[in-house]
């Protein structure tokens, strides 16, 4: 059963009530679902921080470890350094949180550090461990925490682009899918055309918010003014592209997370639309064939945050994700 964050709020606040609050919880969710937010009231729940504050890295007593090498993972000094913290006497009165973000991204000693600090927690501290993709942590560190997954947002629709490329998805589970290399070369140029399609979306409204300043402002400014306008619209398209981009991406990691999901038994689907289609896929991959993949998509995210070349990128990426 997932929840909304205020009702995961409510049942952490009657365990702290009634002193039966776990030591570590897994929090799990998509994008949007309200981890962070949540992490940040439950922390102040337990002593007292300010939730702007913890995320800020200002909050007294809240450690926290999220990707940050360039391989966007979460390396082991990280964790001895969230350790180290964790042994120190709370200067607040209240307990200790640490804060693990993106927990799935833990590079395997890191998960392994991580374990020990989960046998054997710290006096007086709560772990918050916090995922969109949970299922890809080892089982040890899921079998020592209290799971509280998150509803995916319903004021958040997909994009027609979003739901094209689940529509694309489906087919890869068809019995004309045959996972060749022609295949997935095709998904490749298929997501390709869909990010084409977002910046000519975005670059057609900008221009016309241009537009609209240039009539409305052209008598009563300078030159100059106008030129600084183009270049904020510039940054403006490449911006919001690259948002747009992420969401996208987003969406392939919610549907391999579901074949994931189909895999292990494990109830409940970000994408319950296409759940016999990831269903299907899933009997003709193996669980760890399933994790390669993730794993595959997380290097194209990290690609794309060192602005590798898009295109090869992506072909790259598709040619070991949807060959089979």
């Amino acid at each position: 059963m997932a929840f909304t964050p205020e009702i995961a709020l409510d049942y952490l606040r009657g365990a702290q009530e009634r002193d039966r609050l776990a030591h570590a919880y897994l929090i799990a969710g998509a994008a949007g679902s309200g981890k962070r937010a949540l992490a940040a009231e439950v922390a102040q729940l337990v002593n007292g921080a300010a939730p702007e504050a913890v995320f800020a890295g200002s909050a007294a007593d809240v450690y926290l470890a999220a990707p940050e090498s360039k391989s966007r993972r979460i390396v082991i000094e990280q964790i001895r350094q969230l350790e180290h913290a964790l042994q120190m006497r709370a200067g607040t009165g209240g307990r200790k949180v640490a804060i693990i973000s993106e927990a799935d991204r833990m590079v395997p000693q890191a998960a392994n550090a991580f374990l020990k600090t989960l046998e054997e927690p710290p006096n007086n501290s709560l772990l918050l461990l916090l995922s969109s993709i949970p299922e890809v942590l080892p089982d040890t560190i899921l079998s020592r925490c209290l799971s509280l997954p998150l509803a995916a947002p319903r004021d958040v629709a997909m994009s027609a682009e979003e739901r094209e490329l689940v529509d694309l998805l489906s087919g890869v589970a068809t019995k004309q899918s045959n996972g060749s290399v022609q295949e997935a070369y095709r998904l490749a140029q298929e997501f390709q055309r869909l990010l084409g399609k977002i910046r000519a979306t975005i670059q057609e409204e900008n221009a016309e918010a241009l537009k609209g300043e240039e009539a409305r402002y052209k008598k009563t400014t300078d030159g100059a003014w106008l030129e600084n306008r183009e270049d904020h619209y510039k940054a403006l398209t490449e911006s919001r592209y690259l948002q747009e981009r992420a969401r996208l991406l987003e969406t392939l990691f919610l549907w391999w997370s579901d074949v994931l999901r189909a895999s292990t038994g494990t109830e409940g689907r970000e994408l319950p639309a296409a759940a016999a289609a990831t269903s299907a896929l899933a009997v003709r991959l193996t669980t760890n064939d399933i994790l390669q993949r993730i794993r595959e998509l997380e290097k194209l995210r990290d690609h794309f945050g060192r602005n590798i070349q898009e295109a090869l990128a992506l072909e790259v990426a598709f040619l070991n994700v949807f060959r089979f």
